[in-house]
């Protein structure tokens, strides 16, 4: 069976690659085929061994509508219009086609919202009759608000695992900065000088290369990685003792690989997903001295919260095929 997956794919983003990675790895699993919606549908069709066709072309993407008989529209935060109207107007007009079309339309493992008060009633109309399967349980108070029922899942990435035989350094930090989170970005230089003060080793990991570069390298790290591998990126993580992330997926990565973490809330859904995780969560503004006595004794999240989070990714498949 073939099913068609829409989210920000082929963009550079590490973390909507790793989701890209994980989905395509368990429909395949399952005997289906995925047809991937991408910004550079040859290089996906390559890195993940799959269909793809070009996003915002009107004739494959139809085309590939048509063919396929389950439309995902996910992972990721694609619900919202904080980045602007027209990212929510194009995964809702997918949404739309695809049903027009007489297709079977799961939103799968998705963040919901920031929404407006339109873009809220935007998204509620658009929703109404479908599965709603969401990575969080700050996602489902926002369809609740919007009276949209949804049910949780987990995010696709929990579901990666490193390559074999890596050693955690439990004297070695990533931070994952973003690169318009500025405020961020300047305290954790400070939580940089006091660990290296402290005797550890600091890798700034950047995840998406064209965006986050000059704030991995404003850091004062003793090493920068720039990746748009998703699997580089669990695997750098996977080597260390602590994770602090402005990135979403620099957590959701340190949660699959087994390595403590704490968060720094930009957005709601990291703030999500660290709640339901157990993990330590900071505003923007954080306080260096908390974050780094966090990392310096390795503070954990509630593992057996994110061992149900990577239960309900992996039944979620199941759930929205059937």
């Amino acid at each position: 069976m073939r099913v068609a997956v829409s989210g920000y794919y082929g963009f550079g983003n590490t973390g909507d690659e790793a989701i890209a990675l994980a989905i395509t790895r368990e429909l395949k699993k399952l005997g289906h085929t995925p047809v991937l919606l991408s910004n550079t549908p040859e290089e996906s069709a390559a890195l993940y061994g799959c269909e793809s066709v070009a996003r915002m072309a009107p004739a494959p993407l139809l085309w590939a509508l048509l063919r396929s008989r389950v439309v995902l529209s996910g992972g990721g935060g694609l619900l919202q219009d904080k980045t602007s109207a027209r990212t929510l107007t194009y995964y809702l007009s997918v949404i739309q086609v695809a049903r027009l079309l007489g297709k079977r339309v799961v939103v799968f493992n998705q963040s919901v919202g920031p929404l407006s008060a339109g873009g809220g009633r935007r998204v509620a109309g658009a929703l109404r009759g479908l599965r709603v399967i969401v990575r969080d349980h700050t996602s489902l108070d926002t369809l609740n608000a919007l009276h949209v029922p949804g049910e949780i899942g987990g995010d696709p990435a929990l579901l990666l695992e490193p390559s074999p035989g890596l050693t955690p350094d439990p004297h070695r930090v990533i931070i994952a900065p973003r690169g318009d989170v500025t405020d961020a970005t300047e305290r954790l230089k400070a939580v940089t000088l006091e660990l290296q003060q402290r005797g550890r080793r600091v890798t700034a990991l950047s995840f998406m290369p064209d965006h986050d570069d000059d704030a991995a390298h404003a850091l004062g790290a003793d090493e920068v990685i720039s990746t748009r591998d998703p699997q580089v990126a669990l695997d750098t993580i996977a080597n260390s003792g602590y994770v602090i992330g402005v990135r979403l997926h620099a957590i959701i990565l340190a949660a699959a690989a087994g390595t403590p973490f704490s968060a720094v809330a930009y957005d709601p859904k990291v703030q999500g997903f660290a709640d339901d995780a157990g993990a330590p969560v900071h505003p923007t503004t954080l306080d260096s001295h908390t974050v780094t006595d966090e990392a310096m004794r390795r503070t954990s999240p509630n593992w057996s919260a994110i061992e149900d989070m990577k239960l309900r990714a992996s039944e979620s498949f199941a759930r929205a095929l059937r």
